[in-house]
Order: structure tokens, then sequence, then C-alpha cells
């Protein structure tokens, strides 16, 4: 193996206001997050470098990423947050398209009501996205599919690519539904997948391998693997497991492949889709 990009991973300093969304049932989660803490991880793991993704929803959180990239060169890159709905969105693209590390924006669609991708001011955000050839990270529950599917074909030369496999019910194991969006989902072919947040998804505690198997198979028949890129969802993935043990899942599954595609998987597609200077 050449390399690898962990292609979805946060940071944050904890905040109980800021980071509201770590409750008490989180208390893993509740500190600081830092790239002091991920770089011991990310070389044990024979891991080069990583994407920092937003985990709020403020032009302060898109800053403090940047500002941790400007400082770590493991941080290839940064998805941050951007006001899709800002009528003015295109003028604050223009002012962040001198930052080198800034390679697209994500939106916590999976806490907005139904509807929300397809408003006209957010599709009016999605559209001013191409020119500054930014990607987009779609953070959806399962359920919401049915509008990403209806958003991406508006935007066939937008580069999309799922979060979490679309957050599948794995608890329930109830994941038929889910099956046939992801393949409808999957003929789009500006859309990709990370392989993340999936033991967070199952429950926590008495998870095994063979639960996610079941999506992993559906996910890697349909996006194949030309169009999937692994993310460890780190720190959030320490609530149902450790960094290492998320890695050698995926590690074991995708043994079957050949290494041309395990590559693709690991590194190739991050580095493609997200224009890394790795």
């Amino acid at each position: 193996m050449h390399q690898r990009i962990d292609s979805h991973q946060h940071f944050w300093k904890f905040d109980p206001i800021k980071d509201a969304w770590i409750d008490e049932s989180m208390l893993k989660l509740r500190k600081d997050f830092l790239p002091a803490d991920l770089l011991p991880l990310l070389n044990d793991n024979q891991f080069s470098g990583c994407v920092a993704v937003q985990s709020v929803q403020t032009a302060g959180e898109t800053e403090f990423l940047l500002n941790l990239a400007t400082k770590h060169s493991f941080i290839k890159g940064v998805v941050g947050w951007v006001n899709l709905l800002d009528e003015n969105i295109c003028e604050r693209l223009e002012y962040l398209s001198n930052q080198k590390k800034l390679k697209g924006f994500r939106h916590i669609i999976q806490g907005e009501p139904d509807g929300f991708m397809l408003r006209e001011d957010f599709r009016s955000g999605i559209s001013a996205l191409k020119e500054y050839n930014y990607t987009y990270d779609i953070l959806i529950y399962h359920r919401q599919l049915r509008e990403a599917i209806k958003l991406v074909r508006h935007f066939p030369n937008q580069p999309f690519v799922i979060n979490h496999i679309a957050k599948p019910d794995l608890k329930m194991g109830n994941i038929a539904t889910w099956k046939e969006n992801i393949k409808e989902l999957a003929q789009a072919k500006n859309v990709l997948c990370k392989v993340s947040g999936m033991v967070t998804e199952a429950h926590w505690n008495t998870w095994t391998a063979d639960d996610l198997k079941p999506c992993l198979d559906v996910v890697f028949e349909n996006f194949t693997a030309d169009r999937i890129m692994f993310g460890s969802d780190w720190p959030v993935c320490n609530l149902a497991a450790n960094y290492a043990r998320v890695i050698q899942t995926i590690h074991d599954y995708i043994a079957q492949l050949s290494e041309k595609e395990q590559e693709q998987v690991w590194f190739k597609n991050a580095e493609a889709f997200y224009n890394l200077d790795l």
C-alpha cells in the first residue's frame, strides 16, 4: 500500500454551547480533539494525511479548520461551512477562493426539515460552487435519500459525495428501502460515497464487521471502487470503536479487491475528488 488518506474527520475545541450536538450520551466527545491527537493515529495506521470536515455551521468553523491546515501539513484539505442560502454567496465564495486548502463545503442537512435540499435558495447556493471548483458533502439520514437523488440530478456537473453511506438503519438492520435508493443515487456519476460513520449507526457496544457487511456490499456493488473513499469519522467513531478498529474493518472488507481498487478507496479517489496536493 503506497499511502492512505482519511477523507473524513473532525477537530474541535469543545464548547458546550457551540458543540451542543455533543450531548450527554456522548461523554467521550466532550473534550478537545486537535491535530496533535490525530497525528499519532495517522502514523500508526500508515496514513499520510486527512481531510478535516466541519461540525458546526459558522464561518468561524471554516476559519478554525483552515488555520489548523496552515499549521499542519498532514491536513491536506478542508470541507468547511458557508451559508449557501445567502443571496451574496458568490461574493463569499470569491472571498474564500484564495484559500488553497479549502476544497468544498457541507451543511448538516440531517438536522433540516424535509424539502430543504430542494429549496430554491439552497439550490442557488449549490449552483455557485462549480465556478470555484468546490465539492459538496451530502450529510443526510437514509429517509432523505429521495431528496438527495433529485438534488444531484439537478446538478449533473457538480461533484458530490455522500457522507456515512447516508446513515442506514444499522441498529434495526432494516435496509431494504435504503438499498433501493442507494442503487438509484449511484446511477448519478457525479456522486461518490464515503465509507465512514457506519459504526456509530450500529449498536455502539456490540456491533461486529458482519453487521456492516450487508451495507458495504450494497455500496461497493453500486458505486464500485471507482467512486468510494475511506473516512474514519474520527473522533465521533470513538463512541463505538477506536481508530484502528475502524480501519481494520474496511481493510478486511476490501482485501477481496485488486490492489489498484484498494488504492482507489484508500487515497486515489479522495485525492482526485478534493484535488489534494499529496
